[in-house]
Parts: C-alpha cells; sequence; structure tokens
C-alpha cells in the first residue's frame, strides 16, 4: 500500500474518531487498518498517535502530518475532478445518501436506470434518517429533506416540499372533519420523529383568509420513525399527520385518506428537497446523477398530482 493511501486511512482514522469505524468506511478488517497505520508511522519515522485500550489522541508530529495529509488529499481530489471534467460519459464511482424512504422510493429508480445507461458507473448508497458527515464518510451527494443549514457545501435544490395534513376514513368517521386547527388539535396525531427531524407541530394561517400565521403543537401517543410505518398508522385510524407530499407511494384516494384544514394557508417552514455536495465534487458523474434524478421527479414534483386539485389547497 502507497504512503499517499496509508496518509488518507490516516486522515479517516482521526475524523471517524475510531479504527473501527474507518476500517468500514474502507471496507477493512480493523486489525489490517491498525497494521498500515503502524507501517506509516515506521515509514515516517514517528508516532502519530497515542493509543490506549479505549481511545487514541494525535502526537505533536501527528497534528501537523495530519494538516499535510489534507492538503494532499485535497489536491489529489482536485487532480481527478480537473480529469473528470474531461470525461464524455459518466463513469468511476459515486458515494450517495439519503433518509430511507427517499432513497428507497425515489433514489432506486433512478439508479436502475442509470448503471443500465453508463455501465461503467459504480454506485454506493447508504440509507439512513440521521444525517451522516458527507465530507467524513467520503459522500460525493447527499439529498436532503427539510431547511438548509449554512455550511460550506453546494446544495442545489431539485423539489419543493409540500404538506398536508391527512387522516383516514375511518378516523374522520370516528371523530368528524374538523373545521379549524384548534379542533384539529384536540385530536389524537402520529408523529413522525427521528433524530432530529419531528413533525409535531405545524404553521397554519388562523383562518381561511388570514396571512396571519400561528403555531400550532400536535398532540399524539405514537411517535414513529419510519415513513412508510407512520402512514400504515394513520391508515389504521389511529391519529392524522402532517406529511410531506413525498411521503405517498399512490393517489390519496387509494390510501383511504383524506386531506384536512385545505381552506387555510399551511407553510412549509421554508424547507426543500436538496442534493448537497462539496464543490470539489461537482464532477460529470455527480452532475449527470442530479440530473437524472430532477427528471425522474418532475416539475413539478409528480408527487403533488397524488392530491388532486392541490395547488388549489393550503394557499
Amino acid at each position: 500500500m502507497s504512503i499517499t493511501h496509508q496518509l488518507e486511512l490516516f486522515i479517516d482514522v482521526v475524523q471517524q474518531g475510531s479504527f473501527a469505524k474507518a476500517a468500514a468506511l474502507h471496507d477493512m478488517d480493523n486489525s489490517a487498518l491498525s497494521k498500515q497505520i503502524k507501517k506509516l508511522e515506521l515509514v515516517l519515522g514517528v508516532q502519530l498517535l497515542n493509543r490506549s485500550t479505549r481511545s487514541f489522541s494525535l502526537t505533536a508530529a501527528g497534528e501537523e502530518i495530519l494538516s499535510q495529509a489534507h492538503i494532499l488529499r485535497g489536491t489529489l481530489q482536485n487532480v481527478q475532478a480537473i480529469a473528470d471534467s474531461y470525461q464524455s460519459t459518466p463513469k468511476g464511482l459515486i458515494r450517495i445518501t439519503s433518509a430511507i424512504f427517499f432513497g428507497q422510493q425515489y433514489l432506486q429508480p433512478v439508479i436502475s436506470k442509470f448503471m443500465k445507461l453508463y455501465p461503467e458507473v459504480k454506485v454506493t448508497l447508504i440509507l439512513d434518517d440521521k444525517r451522516s458527515d458527507i465530507i467524513a464518510d467520503h459522500f460525493d451527494v447527499a439529498f436532503r429533506i427539510g431547511k438548509l443549514t449554512t455550511s460550506n457545501l453546494i446544495a442545489k435544490k431539485i423539489a419543493n416540499t409540500n404538506f398536508a395534513l391527512v387522516a383516514s376514513h375511518q378516523f374522520i368517521e370516528q371523530y368528524g372533519l374538523p373545521s379549524s386547527p384548534e379542533g384539529l388539535l384536540s385530536l389524537p396525531a402520529v408523529i413522525y420523529s427521528n433524530g432530529d427531524v419531528s413533525l409535531d407541530s405545524f404553521d397554519m394561517s388562523e383562518s381561511p383568509n388570514s396571512n396571519v400565521m400561528k403555531s400550532y403543537k400536535m398532540q399524539g401517543n405514537y411517535k414513529v420513525s419510519d415513513v412508510r410505518t407512520m402512514l400504515d398508522a394513520v391508515r389504521d385510524g389511529l391519529g392524522y399527520a402532517l406529511i410531506d407530499l413525498f411521503n405517498l407511494e399512490a393517489p390519496i384516494e387509494s390510501m383511504g385518506l383524506t386531506p384536512m384544514l385545505t381552506n387555510y394557508l399551511l407553510s412549509t417552514k421554508e424547507t426543500g428537497i436538496y442534493a448537497i455536495y462539496p464543490h470539489r465534487k461537482h464532477t460529470l458523474l455527480v452532475k449527470e446523477f442530479i440530473k437524472a434524478v430532477q427528471e425522474h421527479i418532475g416539475e413539478p414534483a409528480f408527487w403533488e398530482q397524488h392530491i388532486s386539485d392541490y395547488h388549489l389547497m393550503y394557499r
């Protein structure tokens, strides 16, 4: 193994905070990675890490060499990016991450077509509702739903978020159709909650003809971290839910659901669906994949058709 590759491993051990996580990132055995770091120390003639049974820390030499290793990695990535920009067709490896439901429902169909169209492309797809570190985990592109946060990453909006308050026909038969947000809040809710994302409140106008917005806190005995399970619970009549339309796999009528309070203004809270990537990762491969996802989703997104006349609702 070259010293360049060993320095890459050294960076990842420090960034991941453990040998095990860094080894998993490179699909290596933990002991094999540890041997490579020891070989690097032997070649350089200095100790890079102070090791204990459960942790490690950088030595003074390790801190300086880590800084230079980052510069080397950046240079090599820039060289690869320049080479990639001269390719006529996408090829190589692309590492992608997204939330589980979005990846299963919308990315997998694109990946299937993309890999058939470009047989020299290799794809690694990591699905996790908990947000990963794009840089540290070597992702080329991440698909994120929500509000943008300030970072040094590039964000490209690929679709709007479109919210609706929905309940099953069974639920409405039991509780009636509420005519106001206050009436809705008195009913049980099914709440999506996973990590730092929780759909347990919504911003809605105080009356149908008002632009004055108010925040409403939902009350529910059932919180769930999976989109499909949440919708199954709503269909079973356990409660109503606040959903983004991309959560719908089929027209709402066929799912036995009804949108509620559609004559009120419902805020999207400045959220959206974005493709996020490091600036240096905007290669032909990344660019064409994001384009393929956008074309698959459409403008407006095809899931808006799952609720008839949605463009007239919540306005």
